[in-house]
């Protein structure tokens, strides 16, 4: 059984953070039924880098976080799609949304009007800067939040103008904290008996995967300064060796005594006391460092280093890191057949194993409105009285 075996969640979210969120909580389980107007798919479903994907509205910005779940079309701007949310969220367990601050309210459908129909309902909006404070009704994309954040300032070399991270890292940061927000109200509701309202904002959780950045710079510790792949640690940083670059993470006055050892000059790490003679330590072993790792190819030296207990590694392109042995171990990620395409495809699944009821993928991502006619069905609508929504344009 796992943890979530019986949950029901209603999605409302569209995009990336939000369907991750309820992506999460439905790899451990949870009964996840998305929710999409009838004319405004999900925007991420003909996004993606295979293109016939995208034309199948199956697009792999889709699919990387919607497996498990069943779909249905609603419009609950319509006072018939209202009633038929309220249904819903009468037996739903958990309800995550993610459009613009207070907009679910003026529909009547915010968390003081569903809480009296289910007092036990767990009621998370996710949003860029959140419900409250003066950005609280501002809509926001990741590259937004990058930049509200001071993120885009953080990495570089010195000099360097901002520039934002690759990947919607913040999209995905952002989704994993609200599933865990969720998780924990579940967990409260089983001692309380009553609901929660989650307000979860993606600038919010952007500072604190800045944590000790953040935190240094609070309390005196001054604005962070750019350093490329360097640290004031020598023995923290990255190195061209003959054929590419190392990444080296001795840090400690241990795994220093290690690494010099490890280098054949064990004087280099002699009286080290703590992090502080080793930054003052930091150009003289900069230097010996740059010269000595051009003498053989990266694979050697992490190989070397890793056999004297030390973090190494080469830096990879990513294709590299996705063939390596260990990926494949862990299960980290899922080949499914998704109906509509002609190729199995690979999914994430979570970032942590389990002994036993753990996280897996057992459906594919459904097409849109794949569950509609199951969904209302389960609710008591009789199939005349679907069809008869279907031609309002309420589903």
């Amino acid at each position: 059984m796992q943890p979530f075996s019986g949950v029901k969640v209603l999605d409302l979210t569209h995009v990336l953070a939000g369907p991750f969120c309820t992506y999460q909580l439905s790899v451990m389980g949870a009964d996840v039924i998305k929710i999409e107007p009838p004319k405004e798919p999900d925007m991420v479903r003909p996004a993606g880098g295979v293109k016939e994907y995208n034309k199948a509205g199956l697009g792999l910005s889709y699919l990387t976080q919607n497996a498990n779940k069943r779909a249905i079309t609603l419009d609950i701007k319509t006072p018939k799609g209202q009633a038929i949310l309220k249904r819903l969220a009468a037996t739903a367990d958990v309800l995550v949304e993610n459009y613009r601050a207070g907009a679910m309210a003026k529909l009547g459908l915010g968390y003081d009007d569903l809480s009296k129909l289910n007092p036990r309902l767990i009621y998370c909006s996710m949003t860029g800067f959140g419900q409250t404070g003066p950005k609280g009704g501002q809509t926001a994309y990741d590259n937004v939040i990058q930049a509200a954040s001071g993120l885009m300032t953080l990495s570089g070399e010195p000099g360097a103008k901002p520039y934002k991270v690759g990947p919607p890292m913040l999209d995905y940061g952002s989704g994993a904290m609200a599933a865990f927000a969720v998780s924990c109200a579940l967990y409260q509701r089983t001692r309380t008996g009553k609901g929660q309202r989650i307000d979860a904002s993606m600038l919010d959780s952007a500072i604190m995967l800045m944590a000790s950045t953040v935190i240094d710079y609070m309390n005196g510790g001054g604005m962070p300064t750019l350093s490329g792949n360097d640290s004031p640690n020598a023995g923290y940083s990255c190195y061209e060796t003959k054929d590419g670059l190392l990444m080296i993470g001795a840090y400690t006055t241990g795994q220093h005594a290690r690494l010099w050892k490890a280098l054949g000059k064990p004087e280099m790490g002699d009286n080290l006391k703590g992090l502080t003679d080793i930054d003052a330590a930091h150009d003289n072993h900069a230097e010996a460092l740059k010269e000595i790792l051009k003498t053989k190819t990266a694979d050697e030296w992490a190989h070397q280093l890793r056999a004297a207990g030390l973090p190494a590694e080469r830096v990879l392109r990513l294709d590299e890191a996705m063939a390596q042995e260990q990926i494949k171990h862990r299960g980290l990620l899922h080949t499914i057949k998704v109906p509509g395409i002609d190729k199995d495809v690979t999914l994430p699944v979570a970032s942590f194993t389990y002994a036993h009821g753990g996280p897996s993928i057992r459906s594919a991502p459904p097409t849109f409105g794949q569950h509609t006619d199951e969904v209302l069905g389960g609710l008591g609508y009789a199939a005349d009285d679907i069809a008869s929504l279907r031609k309002e344009g309420v589903v």
